[in-house]
């Protein structure tokens, strides 16, 4: 899959600059300053080396990431629910965590992150796209559309996943929301052009049109879902995992926001 580098529909050729694009810039550094703090960085020695720093990487996201199953019922998961449940990592098996609430959970849990590969592919994403979306819609539209799609996006997950063995398993990351700037991109900015790097072409740089980028992406998230639900195994985002079905509903729910926007907009010039 092509990886995006630049957005070529910013100011440019003679137009006036646009304005600093600070909600996107302060959800990269609150991102980053999270992932840094937290325990799968690696960095904070209050979370210890080794075995340790993983185990309590695990109770770190048991924490504050989204759980489907607590989401549906309301309430944490009980010490019973979680000695059922298949633990993420050997030898660490998870705790209770009473005072949790889980509706809180889906937010804390778009600012977690499982390692420096996850957080910088998600940040890439917003870092290109996310600063067009915010000038198109303005910065308070901006944020609240960012934090509300990456909970109906989550939310959206746990009602997939009511009925699946790994409904206990948490959910982190900021796909869903990112994904749903990437739905609003495209249409706002169908015909724009954006520079990527193409893998199979030795990372050669090109220039696509936006809904050639964005439209293959999001068919590619559709068919990773359909053949997870072929295998018959559903994909949170453990190590090795994704939730693609997030990146959908995120992306669909991105786009249908924007459709909602698109005539009370003001035109772009050029």
């Amino acid at each position: 899959m092509a990886i995006p580098v630049l957005d070529h529909t910013g100011a440019r050729g003679g137009r006036p600059a646009a304005a600093v694009p600070a909600v996107s810039y302060a959800l990269i550094a609150l991102n980053v300053l999270v992932f840094l703090l937290g325990p799968a960085a690696g960095i904070n020695p209050l979370y210890g080396r080794g075995q340790a720093r993983v185990c309590a990487e695990q109770r770190y996201e048991q924490r504050w990431g989204a759980v489907p199953a607590e989401l549906l019922a309301g309430r944490p998961l009980t010490a019973e629910q979680l000695a059922q449940a298949p633990d993420p990592v050997p030898g660490c098996p998870a705790a209770p965590t009473p005072g949790k609430h889980p509706a809180l959970s889906v937010l804390s849990a778009l600012f977690l992150h499982a390692g420096w590969l996850h957080l910088l592919g998600n940040l890439l994403f917003l870092y290109v796209f996310g600063p067009t979306v915010e000038e198109r819609v303005g910065r308070t539209r901006f944020a609240l559309f960012y934090l509300a799609a990456g909970s109906l996006a989550t939310y959206g997950f746990a009602l997939a996943e009511a009925h699946a063995p790994d409904s206990t398993r948490v959910l982190i990351g900021a796909s869903g929301a990112i994904s749903a700037v990437l739905g609003a991109y495209l249409r706002l900015n169908p015909r724009a052009r954006v520079t990527t790097l193409v893998p199979l072409l030795l990372f050669l740089p090109l220039r696509f049109p936006a809904w050639v980028v964005l439209g293959l992406w999001f068919v590619l998230q559709w068919w990773s879902v359909n053949a997870a639900g072929s295998a018959g195994t559903s994909q949170p985002p453990d190590w090795g995992r994704v939730a693609y079905l997030v990146h959908v509903i995120g992306f669909a729910a991105g786009f249908l926001y924007a459709c909602t926007l698109a005539t009370r907009l003001p035109r772009r010039p050029g």
